[in-house]
């Protein structure tokens, strides 16, 4: 930069560069015109230095042009003078060249005097000169692209906050720009050594040279581009401003600011950030550097995340707002998509298709789901329809159509982007796309019927007496290649463990197949890839059309818009849903013609009853069943041939009877009741057998199917499980040991899938309660396995108290909102915003609130049953005070204070009926009325427990006709034990403060029987471990295994806890209170 002397014409051209670099400051909305004009810490000289030549005066070639922009500094992009070719081509110098433009592309220099003669704007690195200087014997150091790394970082660890004793470094941290940012720096940098590139190849210097000068660039800025990504993924790796955004909101801004129609959303001056016409090169550079890898998804998958979650599409306005700030967003997925790296990037990030996402949240937590969710609906804008259609009737008709065509104008623009940018992800990712091409898969036609003759080639073995089914191989996918099950789950086995199977099944000599065994695995195979994909495909269909009359009741509504403007359109829209319907409907009879044939029902009835027959008897020990039954439960160690066989044998028997229950039940009369009941009784009771817990759900909802009748049908099953013998010994128990099991599948879902197993297991036990050899049943369940069911009522407890919760939360949340919105002209007032998040947040609640209620009523109903028929295992000390505090929990939210704030309207629309919980609540302190354990429970209550309330209840039950006048009578009677109980405990627990060291850690309370843990030698009291294992069979401390039996007990602490309390009882307790204080019952309160 300092080889040639400076003369008034360099100092005229340098004042012009700083007074247009200030301009381009000014005028921030568009760039420069002038290519080679850096930002505001550009240096002084032009980037592309005069060229070292054979003698010749300098203004001779090279003073017209600067002259000429000197005269005129107005003009932006002046028109050079005419040049005469140079009579020899002109020659680099390439170690001066590349001297110069490091220092000019980095805005550096090792020079003191250089630095000081541009008024420190070029940035002197005093440390690095002196550094080099020290490995360098003498002379300068010239600035090479082989230190351009030292010379980068060198630049970007200066802070211009950094204090300093150094008086000559102190002018170079004063003239460092204060706010400017890594990537803003390094990003003028990019922009630098693109303008010294773009001169360079206009010079006319011989190709060898500009090759090799062009080589250095690609080096540097390879070096530039590096950087640039690492402060995107780790923005604070150097120095930076104070109070700015950076890191990936610094490339976020200028993809915003690429739409005209957008208002940029940008902050300060924007001569260091990327102009449109920079974005997309510099987005290719990024790409070319970080594509290998995938290292491109750290550095700009949080770039396309902020985009596409920008705030600006969460605005109440939506797509409507005046600054039309979405059209940033499309702008940018525009260009971002349009670098196919980027685009196949994109559809790799885990936001691309959230695996946790819900339907109702997918448009919030998918990447594309904001800019999808943009439209006009008042349910999720209501902000645009208040400000396009409020009081509609009042207005020219003229006024509403112009707003109408406005907004499908912008929808119709924003639909169109939409599909161009899916449309370029499609063509740039496979990934991107469906992942079924029915054009390169078999017709459903082709496979039902290649799966209808298939079945007729099972009919001769599949006989009533089942005489031929041993001759199917249990080995045949091991020893037979026709099938490859390389990809597919197995029922309990790792892939390891089914390789390894079958590698010894094939060590010995190989085994040919007979035609039996071929013809039921084809069979099997083809209905799993293809039959009941058909019927999946049906079921798609049902789910279609359901949806389209639900959207046809929408668009009819109240019916208020017959006779408006709106009249034409809405019954346009409703016939085009009908035509829809009807072709849908076309389509599902097409699908029933062939699918619901009686004839191919029956065959697959009977080859779905042979299947199931086949694996019982696959896992029978005996190998007999059916002749005889097999015996339940099976074994504890599964064999392994069966753990090897491919998950969807089980999974196609399950889905099959599922879809029968729902289409055809009549179907079942005949033949496959039987066979439906004992196959699912068989792995119910042995769930150890299938690993897959969602295999075991269906197996329950099969079940439910069957039990229960709807639209019109009669049950299938209800008969058979009351009366079969299998299920009258055996249903039960499996009901009781599924609803433990569910508790903890290991899916990530499993909080939610236990509720839906549970439900239906609630569905069963209605089924079968009438029938006294079933309550026998759960008598002997109780009576034989006592820790498994208190462990059951346990897990019901918890499910009542979490249901019960939450069903009655929702409820009191839904009369507030309600109440609210009651107040229209109050609420009318409140902000757009506020109200849209409101009524969201009602339309929320109401979806959740039903199915809460639901779960919560028919659990509270298996809760009455059970307490009326047996009472001990609701008796043991870790079930009853838990019973008894989640029982006057609810009594209190039902008949308390708080009762008010559950009136909702339209109850029934989320079936909740408070009268009957009160009645199901006081039917279970009636049938526990009589144990005295329970008493004592109630009474120990400090939460919830008042006799007041009982008062009330019984005021309402006599009102409401909910109980006679005898139950009324019985329940004060329970209530006066409860107080006379709740005095003597009031005497016997008075014992004043008591030594931490008496008290549980976990509850509190004093120990009456404390014990030591074996692994993590904690004290708790024995009924407080003893509660915890019936959920969680881990140490609390450390989650170590335990069990009861482990817990050692001692003796020593338990001693001295009796000696206090024999000291300390009697003293001050409730014997003192008058005895007409103690009990005052009267059923007849409000």
């Amino acid at each position: 930069m300092s080889a040639n002397p400076t003369n008034p014409q360099d100092d005229a051209d340098r004042i012009r560069l700083k007074r247009l670099a200030k301009l381009q400051g000014a005028v921030s909305s568009s760039p420069s015109p002038t290519p080679q004009l850096a930002g505001p810490s550009s240096p002084g000289p032009s980037f592309v230095p005069t060229p070292v030549r054979t003698p010749t005066p300098a203004k001779a070639a090279a003073a017209p042009s600067p002259k000429r922009q000197v005269e005129t500094p107005v003009t932006p992009s002046p028109v050079p003078a005419k040049k005469k070719s140079p009579a020899t081509p002109a020659l680099l110098d390439i170690a001066s060249w590349e001297d110069e433009v490091i220092g000019q592309i980095f805005n550096v220099t090792l020079n003191k005097d250089a630095a000081e003669k541009s008024g420190w704007e070029i940035v002197w690195l005093k440390h690095l000169a002196e550094e080099l200087q020290s490995e360098v014997s003498d002379g300068p150091i010239p600035l090479s692209a082989d230190i351009a790394d030292r010379l980068l970082i060198s630049r970007l660890e200066l802070d211009p906050q950094t204090m300093t004793d150094d008086l000559d470094y102190l002018p170079v941290l004063a003239s460092l720009p204060p706010s400017q940012t890594v990537f803003e720096y390094l990003v003028g940098c990019w922009r630098r050594l693109n303008n010294v590139k773009s001169s360079l190849t206009r010079k006319g210097y011989p190709p060898v040279q500009t090759q090799q000068a062009v080589a250095k660039l690609e080096r540097v800025k390879d070096l530039i581009i590096s950087y640039a990504g690492l402060s995107l993924q780790e923005p604070d790796m150097f120095p930076q401003p104070l109070g700015k955004p950076i890191g990936p909101i610094e490339l976020v801004t200028p993809l915003l600011s690429l739409s005209s129609l957008s208002t940029p959303l940008l902050s300060g001056p924007t001569d260091s950030l990327l102009s449109p016409t920079e974005v997309e090169p510099f987005l290719q550079d990024l790409a070319r550097r970080f594509e290998p890898d995938n290292e491109i998804d750290d550095v700009l998958g949080p770039v396309v995340h902020d985009l596409c979650f920008h705030p600006s599409l969460f605005r109440p306005e939506g797509l409507a707002g005046g600054d039309s700030s979405w059209r940033g967003v499309i702008s940018g997925l525009e260009v971002l998509v349009g670098v196919k790296p980027i685009a196949c990037m994109i559809t790799r990030l885990p936001q691309w298709n959230p695996p946790l996402a819900k339907a109702h949240s997918f448009e919030f937590t998918s990447l594309f789901g904001p800019l999808l969710r943009l439209g006009v609906f008042s349910r999720e804008w209501p902000s645009i329809t208040h400000t396009y259609f409020s009081n509609p009737t009042d207005r020219r008709p003229g006024e509403l159509e112009s707003a109408i065509a406005s907004l499908r104008g912008t929808l119709k623009s924003l639909q169109s982007s939409l599909f161009q940018i899916f449309n370029t992800l499609v063509r740039a990712s496979a990934q991107s796309r469906m992942q079924v091409d029915h054009t390169t898969v078999a017709s459903d036609t082709f496979v039902v019927n290649l799966q209808a003759i298939l079945f007729r080639f099972c009919e001769p073995f599949m006989d009533a007496n089942y005489t031929k089914i041993d001759r199917i191989d249990k080995d045949y996918f091991a020893q037979s290649d026709r099938i490859s099950l390389k990809d597919e789950t197995r029922v309990n086995a790792t892939a390891k463990e089914a390789e390894e199977w079958r590698q010894q099944q094939r060590s010995g000599e190989p085994k040919l197949q007979n035609f039996i065994s071929d013809i039921f695995y084809l069979s099997l195979t083809l209905s799993h890839y293809g039959y009941l994909k058909a019927i999946s495909s049906y079921e798609e269909l049902q789910k279609e059309y359901g949806e389209m009359t639900r959207h046809a009741e929408m668009l009819e509504g109240d019916g208020s818009w017959r006779g408006s403007p709106l009249q034409a359109r809405v019954e346009s829209a409703l016939n085009a849903v009908k035509v829809e319907q009807e072709k849908v409907r076309a389509m599902q009879l097409a699908y029933q013609t062939q699918l619901a044939d009686p004839e191919l029902v029956f065959r697959s009835i009977n080859f779905t009853n042979f299947v199931s027959t086949w694996i019982i008897r696959f896992v029978d020990p005996k190998h007999k069943h059916p002749n005889p039954l097999v015996e339940l439960p099976l074994p504890q160690e599964v064999p392994l041939e069966f753990r090897v066989q491919p998950e969807f044998m089980l999974e196609d028997v399950i889905d099959y009877h599922e879809f029968i229950m729902r289409e055809a039940p009549q179907s079942l009369e005949l033949s496959g009741k039987t066979e439906i009941l004992i196959w699912v009784l068989t792995f119910l009771t042995s769930t150890w057998y299938i690993k897959n817990p969602f295999l075991k759900n269906k197996m329950i909802d099969v079940l439910s199917w069957g039990v229960v009748s709807y639209d019109g049908r009669r049950s299938i099953l209800n008969t058979l499980v009351n009366t079969h013998p299998l299920a009258l010994k055996h249903l039960v128990s499996a009901l009781v040991h599924f609803y433990i099991e569910v508790e903890q599948t290991g899916a990530h879902s499993q909080f939610y899938d236990k509720f839906n197993a549970r439900r239906s297991i609630s569905y069963v036990f209605r089924a079968i309660w009438r029938n006294p050899d079933h309550r026998d049943a759960l008598k002997r369940q109780a009576r034989d396995n006592i820790e498994k069911f208190v462990r059951f009522v346990n897990l019901m407890i918890n499910d009542v108290t979490y249901l019960m919760d939450e069903s009655l939360s929702d409820m009191a949340k839904i009369h507030e909102i309600q109440t609210e919105m009651a107040n229209a002209q109050e609420f009318a007032r409140r902000p757009p915003q506020e109200r849209r998040e409101r009524e969201g947040t009602l339309r929320g609640l109401e979806r959740q609130a039903g199915i809460y209620v639901q779960l919560g009523n028919s659990t509270v109903a298996l809760l009455k049953e059970f307490t009326a028929e047996i009472k001990e295992p609701f008796m043991v000390p870790e079930i009853v005070d838990r019973l008894a505090a989640m029982l006057d929990y609810n009594l209190d939210a039902l008949v308390g204070p708080r009762c008010q704030d559950l009136k909702v309207q339209n109850p029934e629309k989320y079936k909740f009926n408070p009268r009957g919980l009160l009645s199901d609540l006081l039917e279970i302190f009636l049938n526990l009325s009589d144990q005295g354990e329970f008493a004592r429970a109630v009474a120990a209550d400090g939460r919830s427990y008042r006799k007041e309330l009982f008062e009330r209840a019984a005021a309402i039950a006599r009102r409401r006709s909910l109980k006679s006048d005898d139950e009324i009578e019985k329940l004060r009677l329970f209530v006066v034990k409860v107080e006379e109980t709740k005095a003597t405990l009031e005497a016997e627990e008075d014992v004043g403060e008591i030594p931490d060291e008496y008290l549980d850690p976990l509850m509190y309370t004093l120990m009456r029987d404390p014990v030591t843990l074996p692994s993590s030698h904690a004290v708790l009291d024995r009924s407080t471990i003893k509660s915890h294992l019936l959920s969680d069979t881990t140490d609390p401390f450390n989650r170590v295994p335990l069990k009861l039996e482990d817990v050692i007990p001692n003796l020593e602490l338990k001693a001295r806890i009796d000696a206090f309390l024999a000291e300390r009882r009697n003293k001050n307790t409730a014997y003192d209170t008058p005895a007409e204080n103690i009990v005052n019952m009267d059923t007849d309160a409000d």
